[in-house]
């Protein structure tokens, strides 16, 4: 079998059309590759109310960071050991709440086709192990690398784990499609020099509503 590349064809400045290959997909995880939406909502606002924190400032800004890193946006006046232990607590919620955690739109049919053209892939994640194991299992969605916030010292919108995933991969980031949902997995995607396409509507270097429009970047044979 012969590796291939992923494709993608699109238009190039205004006229005609351009092939753009990628070596690798590397896929966020929550809003991306699962929809964990109802169960993210429903653990900080939990935790807001043990924490004396503004559900509403919370729901803000915590889409895409690591839970610590949230933790220390709203409540700046908390000691290390405080943010040690906000963040342990967010987390036990959340590694028993996966009722309504199910895979997002194409998530299947796009890992079927990564798999069966043998194209390389990776969950790149701000959650930690046991959480990102929990919701993709969840989700039933199986996965060949798992680079979860837990394994690299800087979470998003550090360029780490995507340099990672891709070193992992054997492949150059530049030549890697970075899928995210939220403007720091954006800012982590383009920072590590990927191409990155944008879901929900975030901007990026190329704009997808679903899963489903990704398959077209994927060849649908492999030559022997």
């Amino acid at each position: 079998m012969t590796l291939q590349p992923a494709v993608l064809d699109r238009p190039a400045d205004g006229a005609g059309g351009t092939a753009e290959t990628f070596a690798a997909v590397l896929l966020d995880m929550d809003g991306t590759l699962v929809d964990s939406d109802a169960a993210v909502e429903r653990s900080w606002r939990t935790w807001a109310r043990r924490w004396g924190a503004d559900p509403a400032a919370v729901l803000a800004v915590m889409t895409g960071h690591p839970a610590e890193s949230t933790v220390r946006r709203v409540r700046p006046d908390l000691d290390e050991a405080l943010v040690a232990a906000a963040t342990r607590d967010h987390l036990e919620h959340e590694y028993v709440d996966l009722a309504d955690v199910v895979a997002a739109p194409g998530a299947h049919e796009l890992i079927d086709r990564l798999e069966a053209t043998f194209t390389p892939w990776a969950v790149v994640t701000s959650a930690d192990t046991r959480l990102a194991r929990g919701r993709l299992g969840a989700a039933g969605l199986r996965f060949p690398v798992l680079v979860p916030r837990d394994m690299v010292s800087n979470g998003k919108p550090d360029p780490e784990g995507y340099l990672r995933a891709a070193d992992f991969l054997g492949v150059d980031i530049t030549d890697c499609l970075v899928v995210e949902d939220s403007a720091v997995g954006v800012q982590a995607g383009r920072a590590a020099g990927a191409t990155v396409a944008g879901l929900r509507g975030e901007p990026a270097d190329l704009a997808v509503d679903t899963l489903h429009d990704l398959l077209p970047l994927v060849p649908r044979e492999v030559t022997a």
